[in-house]
């Protein structure tokens, strides 16, 4: 998709074109508005007639019946093809919200590292939200107005073209009034979005962490930076707000400068005789047709502006690379080793976290990452799972590059046990089988919850597997997360196991049961740990030791403690 230009409509036209427009819809609401427009069209020609014959003797049933009908009909028309247009546009704007939610979802983990999460919601809800409004009541009013002034102008004209031409004198002034404001309008709108977005990411992580800023007592603190967001959206509002409040007034004085202009002029008219009462009120109607929709151009353009703001956020992330998740091969890795070779890694130029890191692993090994905080274990766990690409080097699975895999394969044969144990809002059993595409029946889930020793606790809940835990799993005990998320890697079956330190943040007691179930989980499995407690590698086939991004010492717990002072310095702090 072309990036935005500035002031320019076509990158707005080729994202909506770009959703697939309900052909079928929008041509029946189309042909909706012509119908209705004729029938519209029809009223004052047969008001005049009304108007000039009208005496109670000659009154004409014929004649009121007709318009009754014409307006029966126009009303029930008018509806339909409403709804038809509304249709498109909620259309559009669903797969509009579906475009942006799947690539989102697909990004890699370094997009999600320099943005919040509640700024990407803010451009799926309230972005596309502004663009809904405009194809959603803003289009079709602007489409039906068109026809409507179209056919309103080309009577006119043939019923006194003079006094068509004194009324059009508006279309320029209306046009000098509108143009400035619109530019101005965008350039708000943009930074409205903007500030809505990084507001809705300050909320939401507030939100998402309320236990750590009840306990900092931190509510004053939060207090003042909610308020400064709440200060920015309010004062872009009132800059927005002004920029109506100009609007609005502005084009009823031009539209009353010329009803009272037209009813003059044709006042004098009709004293001279050179045209009939009925003809007035015909073209004062007219006038209506015409003004109204004029009035509702303005909104039109006002919100176009607006959405011309949101389609350049949206195209943004459109236009972002997504991770190439379906590309390459599909691979089974049993009994593969894995071979590291001169990886090298930064998040930016200035930033290096990895480098030239190189070692094998042998199918069924356990290996271990040790070294002080900072010093690159996590990254290496990152590069390993392919939340990020090596910078330079490659890593192998056997003698294929794991960047040749496609991620699907690569990632269901990896089972991934952290510290913090995620878990999505829902109930047990969807925490136990998500991400799994095929149906898991509960005898193959309470089987891994008895391997992870999870199914005591889980029968005392009285709903057991539809047990709801909370966002983040907040209703259960740090060790009762941590059996899920072993139960949930055994349901996978993994042929590597990752494991961020699993047990660190647990109690003695749930610790016991957890590294039960890990060791039972890790049998025959090739395992990567990264240990903060070196008590827990002791038995590690290798410990690799990396410090600053650079490994510094390999070996068995035994070899480093001989050879590798900082490592050896550890261990009498943590052992003795």
């Amino acid at each position: 998709m072309e990036k935005p230009e500035k002031d320019s409509l076509k990158p707005f036209i080729s994202l909506i074109l770009s959703t697939k427009i309900p052909k079928l819809a929008l041509t029946l609401g189309l042909i909706g508005s012509l119908i209705t427009t004729f029938f519209g069209l029809t009223i004052p020609l047969l008001t005049r007639e009304m108007v000039d014959g009208f005496s109670v003797d000659s009154l004409s049933i014929s004649l009121i019946v007709a318009i009754g009908v014409v307006f029966i009909l126009k009303a029930i028309i008018d509806g339909l093809s409403t709804f038809s247009l509304a249709y498109v546009g909620q259309k559009i704007v669903a797969r509009l919200r579906q475009m942006m939610f799947f690539k989102l979802i697909r990004l890699p983990v370094s997009y999600f590292d320099k943005r919040t999460s509640g700024e990407s919601v803010s451009r799926v809800i309230n972005d596309t939200s502004i663009v809904k409004d405009l194809i959603s009541q803003h289009f079709p009013q602007f489409i039906t107005g068109i026809i409507s002034i179209i056919g309103a102008i080309i009577i006119l004209l043939i019923m006194d073209w003079k006094m068509t031409m004194l009324m059009l004198i508006s279309v320029p002034i209306t046009i000098l009034i509108m143009f400035p404001l619109g530019r101005k309008m965008a350039k708000i709108s943009r930074g409205l979005q903007d500030e809505t977005a990084t507001f809705s990411g300050k909320i939401q992580q507030t939100l998402s962490e309320i236990r750590l800023m009840k306990a900092s007592n931190a509510e004053l603190a939060e207090e003042q930076k909610g308020s400064h967001g709440i200060g920015n959206l309010f004062a872009y509002g009132l800059k927005e707000s002004r920029i109506f409040a100009l609007i609005g007034p502005l084009m009823q004085l031009v539209i009353m400068v010329v009803i009272v202009i037209i009813i003059g002029y044709g006042g004098i008219r009709v004293a001279e005789g050179s045209m009939s009462t009925g003809s007035l009120v015909a073209f004062l109607l007219y006038l209506f047709q015409i003004i109204f929709p004029i009035t509702a151009f303005t909104m039109f353009f006002t919100q176009l502006q607006r959405a011309k703001g949101a389609t350049e956020r949206i195209i943004e992330i459109l236009d972002l690379e997504a991770e190439e998740g379906q590309k390459g091969l599909e691979m089974d890795i049993t009994n593969q080793p894995i071979h590291v070779q001169n990886v090298s890694f930064s998040y930016s130029e200035e930033e290096p976290v990895i480098r030239n890191i190189t070692f094998k692993v042998q199918p069924g090994q356990m290996i271990a990452f040790a070294g002080p905080s900072g010093g690159g274990k996590s990254t290496m766990f990152g590069l390993l799972e392919r939340f990020y690409e090596p910078t330079s080097g490659q890593i192998l699975i056997g003698h294929t590059p794991i960047k040749d895999l496609t991620l699907a394969s690569w990632r269901s044969q990896i089972g991934y046990v952290s510290q913090d144990s995620p878990m999505i809002a829902g109930t047990l059993r969807e925490n136990l089988a998500y991400g799994l595409e095929e149906t898991v029946d509960d005898k193959r889930l309470w089987e891994v919850a008895k391997m992870a020793y999870a199914d005591q606790f889980i029968e005392e809940f009285p709903l057991k597997l539809d047990t709801e835990v909370g966002e983040r799993g907040i209703k259960l005990s740090g060790g009762q997360r941590q059996r899920i998320a072993i139960a949930r890697a055994f349901l996978r079956d993994p042929k590597i196991l990752m494991m961020d330190e699993a047990t660190a943040s647990l109690d003695s007691q749930s610790e016991g049961i957890v590294q039960q179930a890990l060791t039972r989980l890790m049998e025959g499995r090739t395992t990567f740990v990264i240990a903060h407690r070196l008590s827990t590698i002791v038995h590690a086939d290798r410990i690799i030791f990396i410090e600053k991004g650079e490994i510094t010492g390999t070996g068995t717990h035994q070899e480093l403690v001989n050879t590798h002072p900082l490592y050896r310095e550890f261990a009498e702090q943590q052992l003795t």
